[in-house]
């Protein structure tokens, strides 16, 4: 069953209850069982314990009752009730502020009509793994748009969302995607086409550290995939991406400072990024020459709403709403107005001459799932550190 059908769970507090009462009950069981059968003191106790035991399951239920119903109001008391403002918390990574700036005023109205009811959806932008810690060190998000699942997997490790939150929302938990671009220097002098061209000598290329970028990641991920995806072996594919990463002398921390570096200061001759990215700088008049290889890696972009947040602030109803709203052709029209692939099948047909068609489009699914990726490549030890430690 979806979220978007049922109810917020009865508080554990009850189901405590229920559990000590009846535990005190074997207990008391236990106690007389064996005991004479007539003995007044025995009867005593035994009226005791049924008086106890039904004095706690009826306190028990009562509390459950209550409980559900300040649950179920959706957060009632925050999202419909009667106070007269609902604040939800958005945690995202930076290039989506574009986006949301147009989607959440819109988000809001629609609220408002349907509901009477006024909310503010307060938007937090910054760095995908730095959010996600943020979240996990006490940012209290009801809602997280993150780079890569396998933030939204900290937070779920962490005790905060539910695991299988992929199957709450569309397209599982994925809600904006994008592929891998190179930027080059004005009439592209050094000829970069395609990944291979990156391991070339006297190529200088900027891309983030995979150590601690989400983007980095991505960018690794579409050079191995370059070669594992179109016939090559393993073997291969290290020798490339050593290579490319030979070619990258320095590794900022973040996406946004190897951009930085590119475009403000003039460092590199390729710069490896998000195509949405691209398309953004355009907007803000940054035209600069890029590629989109032929053979790419589908970057997709999670959903997902925090349990734990919005059971505590009683803003799950509107949380899902909200997440909901994002899947909506409006909102989607909207992600795709600055850059992103959009995931809503009627506006993919809408905006698909916008985007050039990728020949062999991959996923982080196809190199094995974030989970075996992260143990595989990132860990300490793993394959990047070991690229990493020929490259010095």
């Amino acid at each position: 069953m979806s979220k978007w059908q049922h109810t917020p769970k009865v508080g554990r507090y009850s189901i405590e209850l229920i559990v000590i009462y009846f535990v005190r009950g074997l207990q008391a069981v236990r106690q007389l069982w064996g005991r004479p059968v007539g003995n007044r003191s025995n009867f005593s106790s035994l009226k005791s314990f049924v008086f106890l035991f039904l004095l706690g399951t009826s306190l028990s239920i009562a509390i459950a009752s209550c409980a559900g119903k300040i649950s179920d109001a959706g957060g009632s008391a925050n999202a419909t009730g009667n106070k007269n403002n609902v604040q939800l918390t958005l945690v995202s990574y930076s290039v989506t502020k574009a986006a949301y700036d147009r989607i959440i005023p819109k988000f809001e109205a629609q609220w408002k009509k349907e509901h009477n009811q006024n909310v503010n959806v307060n938007g937090s932008y910054g760095a995908s793994g730095s959010q996600a810690t943020a979240v996990i060190n006490g940012l209290e998000a009801d809602v997280v748009h993150l780079s890569l699942a396998l933030d939204v997997d900290k937070i779920v490790k962490a005790g905060l969302i539910q695991p299988g939150w992929e199957t709450e929302a569309p397209s599982d938990g994925i809600v904006t995607k994008s592929v891998g671009v190179i930027a080059t220097r004005e009439g592209n002098p050094k000829n970069i086409k395609n990944w291979a061209d990156l391991a070339k000598n006297g190529i200088n290329v900027m891309t983030p550290d995979p150590k601690t970028s989400g983007g980095a990641r991505w960018n690794f991920l579409a050079i191995w995939g370059f070669v594992t995806r179109t016939g090559g072996d393993e073997n291969t594919a290290l020798d490339l991406t050593t290579k490319v990463y030979k070619n990258a002398p320095v590794l900022p921390v973040s996406a946004r400072a190897a951009s930085d570096l590119f475009f403000k200061q003039g460092k590199g001759d390729a710069l490896i990024t998000y195509e949405n990215e691209m398309i953004l700088s355009e907007q803000f008049g940054d035209k600069l020459p890029y590629t989109v290889p032929d053979v790419n890696i589908s970057i997709d972009n999670p959903i997902a709403v925090v349990d734990k947040n919005v059971d505590k602030h009683g803003t799950r109803e509107i949380a899902e709403a909200f997440v909901k709203f994002l899947y909506t052709p409006e909102a989607q029209r909207d992600f795709a107005a600055v850059g992103f692939r959009p995931v809503n099948p009627t506006v993919v047909k809408e905006v698909e001459n916008k985007f050039p068609k990728v020949q062999t489009l991959f996923t982080a699914k196809d190199l094995g799932g974030w989970g075996n990726i992260q143990n595989k490549f990132f860990d300490d030890g793993a394959i990047f550190d070991k690229i990493h430690t020929k490259k010095s």
